[in-house]
């Protein structure tokens, strides 16, 4: 493993997670081995909104899982917070997966015979932590789910389901929010009833989010953009707009059929 040097952040940004050198190969030395991630150096500020762009199979996934200690690196440095995380054993991991991070995927996760109340503080119940109840009072108030406690997944639309798992996401007051295609199982008036609900996290409750998409539009909601071809980091946007963001997919340098 690397030994570079503990990056500094500087005074006016305060990374929420950062990698140096990352690396992930699949397939071990062998000749079929497969290198998803290429010695890539990555910073996702706190209080930001950070989508993560590339074309399938350019290692966004990838970063989103080794950042968030849901997969090991090969080489290279992660840290959460002030924390490396890349030395960490599996019980750490889960631990600070469960106390410090949450997750919103494209599938809803939600259990159907709980309510939507239920499933939001459901990891908080299994982990015997008592809720927040001013917190997460604010979190359900804040994204428009207070009518919709008592109804269970199958009385909700896609969209109200999301924003059950982002209130769920947000319920323990994570240090970061990864959020692996949001919008994939949704009609395009549900995903920005979403994305819009997922930029309220940021603006409103001070909430840190990175967000994988291949979606420009979806990029667009987001304050900082990082670009991935073959698992390097190739290009980053501020401010982004989805016409923006489209032109820099298009200008990607990658190989056909990748």
């Amino acid at each position: 493993m690397t030994t570079a040097a503990q990056p500094q952040p500087s005074a006016d940004e305060r990374p929420a997670a950062r990698a140096r050198l990352l690396t992930k190969r699949y397939g071990g030395d062998s000749e079929v081995a497969v290198t998803a991630l290429d010695a890539v150096d990555v910073d996702i500020n706190a209080g930001r909104f950070t989508a993560v762009m590339g074309p399938s199979g350019s290692g966004k996934s990838t970063l989103m899982h080794c950042l968030a200690g849901l997969d090991s690196v090969t080489s290279g440095r992660v840290w959460l917070g002030d924390s490396e995380i890349t030395s960490l054993g599996d019980r750490e991991l889960t631990r600070l997966r469960r106390d410090r991070v949450g997750f919103v995927f494209q599938s809803f996760n939600l259990l159907p015979t709980l309510t939507a109340g239920e499933n939001i503080t459901l990891p908080m119940d299994i982990a015997g932590r008592r809720p927040d109840r001013a917190w997460v009072d604010e979190v359900i108030t804040t994204l428009g789910l207070g009518d919709r406690l008592r109804h269970r997944p199958a009385q909700l639309s896609g969209g109200q389901q999301q924003r059950v798992a982002c209130a769920r996401a947000l319920a323990s007051r994570p240090e970061l929010i990864f959020a692996d295609e949001p919008t994939g199982n949704l009609d395009s008036r549900s995903g920005l009833e979403v994305l819009r609900q997922l930029r309220v996290a940021v603006d409103r409750l001070d909430q840190t989010v990175a967000m994988v998409t291949h979606d420009p539009a979806a990029a667009a909601h987001a304050d900082h953009v990082l670009f991935l071809a073959d698992g390097r980091l190739v290009d980053e946007l501020e401010d982004p707009t989805a016409e923006v963001v489209l032109e820099r997919m298009k200008r990607l340098d990658v190989p056909r059929g990748s």
